[in-house]
């Protein structure tokens, strides 16, 4: 088990190059460690101190992949379509 480990539950992971965006996105926020995805429980594992979690999650709305269960109606729709072209581009890099 990480020091400082959070664990987040996400919407709309499909593939590695959801996985790549993601993976790059948390690592440029200052005080993320590492950051692992976890396809089969749909969930990202980070090493990083708990008050990063609001930053964390607002990255990951930002990138199409919100908390689970913390978007709903148009914003959903939102954010799955961000999550397309972050998967996407995370496919290209």
């Amino acid at each position: 088990m990480m020091a400082n480990q959070m664990t987040v539950e996400i919407e709309n992971l499909k593939c590695g190059g959801c996985e790549n965006t993601i993976m790059k996105g948390l690592m440029s926020i200052t005080g993320v460690a590492g950051v692992i995805v976890d396809h089969a429980q749909k969930a990202v594992v980070l090493e990083a101190d708990a008050n990063l979690r609001p930053q964390v999650v607002a990255k990951l709305l930002g990138m199409g992949y919100p908390e689970k269960g913390s978007v709903a109606g148009l914003d959903k729709g939102i954010a799955t379509a961000k999550s397309f072209v972050s998967c996407a581009i995370g496919r290209i890099s």
